[in-house]
């Protein structure tokens, strides 16, 4: 077994993109729900766990797009499995796309790249100065509040969540409501707790959603108020996501949730930009691009960047080809 990756990360957060893997279904979606127990599972656990990655890493397998109307499809993957939406992750495909011209784009201007990923079509509008890229802007699915203000018995006490959906289900609320704030040093305890947060409400009926793919909650989002900017509201959050994973970016589809929930709190006015900040100080900015019937489309913009190139070998005699984790 070997397997070529190109690295990159986005605002901190890796993404290791992977060609070539056998996926199998007509659509994206489909793709994933077959990966989730065919051979694409042993791949991934073979890339994203020890020794040849890490428990926070995370990473995308290139597939045949839905149909002409995409560049490419994607199936996003963990540590613990495969995710229905990445925000970091299509930005990272947009630049990595253009760098290597699998998507023709100006010196100067904007191409838009289109991915099928298994909770819609979304697109990475790659921004170019000079012949670089400056910024990718994430366009996501249509997102929308699913529940606020759901009472929570946790053991940091009683805590209020609202539940969200920006391509996959996000809790979100205070880190003060539980005692913390989002800091490096606080970072295992927003882990432990973000944890609870989401297995206890992974089965609330307002995460149940009518896909049944995208049910439940895929993470819990913590957040500091910083106050505002000339544009809108700053703040900072760290998304705790599948079991125990921490994003090191403001987390693409995350965000848009925070968008969404801000617009139907009446928080992030017309036309207002959300700056969010990441736990490692990186940031994303994002707004409401359009109003659908399912939802508000937000737009989140940040950068990527390549890290390098790897091939990972498998030992014919090495006991450890499934990966192992410590988390």
């Amino acid at each position: 077994m070997r397997w070529s990756v190109e690295d990159w990360h986005t605002a901190g957060e890796p993404f290791r993109i992977v060609e070539d893997v056998p996926t199998h279904g007509a659509t994206v979606a489909e793709r994933r729900v077959e990966a989730i127990t065919g051979e694409a599972d042993a791949v991934r656990r073979f890339l994203c766990l020890e020794p040849r990655g890490h428990d926070d890493m995370y990473g995308g397998f290139l597939t045949p797009p839905d149909d002409d109307g995409a560049d490419f499809g994607v199936l996003f993957w963990h540590k613990d499995g495969f995710s229905t939406a990445c925000g970091h992750g299509t930005m990272a495909l947009g630049a990595w796309a253009v760098a290597t011209g699998r998507v023709p784009a100006p010196d100067d201007g904007e191409a838009v790249v289109v991915i099928d990923v298994p909770s819609g079509r979304v697109q990475a509008r790659v921004q170019r100065s000079g012949g670089r890229t400056i910024a990718v802007v994430f366009r996501n699915v249509a997102s929308r509040v699913l529940a606020t203000g759901i009472p929570l018995d946790t053991r940091a006490g009683r805590v209020e969540v609202d539940l969200v959906f920006g391509g996959a289900v996000y809790a979100t609320l205070a880190a003060a409501s539980v005692g913390l704030e989002v800091t490096a040093s606080h970072t295992a305890a927003l882990t432990a707790i973000g944890r609870e947060i989401k297995w206890a409400l992974n089965d609330h009926p307002a995460a149940r959603l009518a896909d049944h793919r995208l049910s439940g909650v895929y993470g819990t989002i913590f957040v500091d108020d910083l106050g505002r900017t000339d544009t809108g509201q700053h703040q900072r959050n760290v998304t705790v996501f599948a079991d125990g994973e921490v994003d090191r970016s403001p987390c693409g589809s995350g965000t848009a949730a925070r968008v969404a929930l801000l617009d139907h709190l009446d928080v992030l006015g017309e036309g207002e930009t959300l700056t969010h900040d990441s736990i490692i100080g990186t940031r994303f900015t994002a707004r409401v691009a359009e109003r659908t019937a399912d939802g508000v489309v937000p737009e989140v913009t940040g950068q990527a960047y390549r890290v390098g190139t790897a091939a990972f070998e498998l030992d014919a005699d090495d006991p450890l080809a499934a990966g192992f984790s410590l988390r």
